[in-house]
């Protein structure tokens, strides 16, 4: 059977988007994976992934991406509350008042940036995080790390060279914007980095395009961890895999080349961010 890599033989349904109004791509990932594959997002992640695309509009791609993921991802995950404020109107009429259900803005947020993929995603997540919260209840945390490869450039582990962590973790909401979740190695050490640094209330992991590997990478792993994402890559995956619902045939789904890098994906976008050599 020929893999759905080669052009127009198979594609994917979980690039097909539903007909109606946006919601969550169906799949049996578990209740902690959200594929948010959006007409909005998804339209904007295709041009990103272009080989004509560089800076300086990758990174306001990457800006309207990530900001769009976000409110999808607080919307769902943020604690609420009621209010009851007065709005400019009430100075000419009796019902210029606004009741209803918004983001507490007293929720304790923490953005971590994986330097350097990363940098962009946490920047744009953490300023709008501090329009929409109380700002001083909004911080921004740091952590460095490289990829290990052997000698036939296949990633091996990563290497976890520091972190500046501002403050204390225990009941906040932690955010981990990093576009690619291709091998989890890099999500992983992080994460078990901040949970032994305190006890976060949750941890979400923003990315724009996630690997069948990435997501059963975490799963092994048993991390407190919730995965939010735009798109499913899983092009090395036969034919048969990518007509089926995401998850349903795990042994057969593939997405990363023998290096390491995500099918059909958007190439090196830390490289590409920071124009840097591939």
């Amino acid at each position: 059977m020929k893999r759905g890599e080669a052009g127009g033989i198979a594609r994917d349904v979980a690039h097909v988007l539903p007909a109606g109004p946006p919601a969550e791509l169906r799949h049996r990932y578990g209740r902690d994976v959200h594929l948010v594959s959006t007409p909005w997002a998804m339209s904007l992640l295709a041009r990103l992934c272009s080989p004509d695309v560089r800076q300086p509009v990758l990174g306001r791609l990457v800006r309207a991406l990530y900001g769009d993921l976000l409110a999808q991802a607080v919307s769902a995950e943020f604690p609420r509350r009621e209010v009851d404020l007065v709005s400019r109107m009430a100075a000419t009429s009796p019902a210029g008042r606004y009741r209803a259900t918004v983001i507490d803005p007293a929720t304790r947020a923490v953005c971590v940036n994986i330097a350097r993929a990363g940098t962009i995603p946490s920047e744009t997540c953490f300023d709008a995080l501090l329009d929409l919260l109380d700002p001083e209840q909004v911080r921004q945390d740091h952590v460095f790390m490289n990829r290990k490869t052997d000698r036939r450039g296949r990633v091996t582990g990563v290497t976890f060279s520091g972190s500046k962590i501002g403050g204390p973790l225990d009941g906040a909401t932690v955010l981990i914007p990093d576009p690619m979740g291709a091998t989890g190695s890099s999500m992983i050490e992080t994460v078990r980095h901040l949970v032994s640094r305190g006890k976060p209330a949750k941890i979400l992991a923003l990315h724009l395009i996630v690997t069948p590997e990435y997501i059963a990478a975490l799963r092994r792993a048993r991390l407190p961890v919730r995965v939010w994402a735009v798109r499913l890559d899983r092009g090395l995956s036969q034919a048969g895999v990518l007509r089926s619902v995401p998850g349903a045939q795990p042994r057969g789904e593939r997405g990363l080349t023998g290096v390491q890098y995500v099918v059909p994906g958007a190439g090196g976008v830390g490289e590409l961010l920071n124009n840097s050599e591939l």
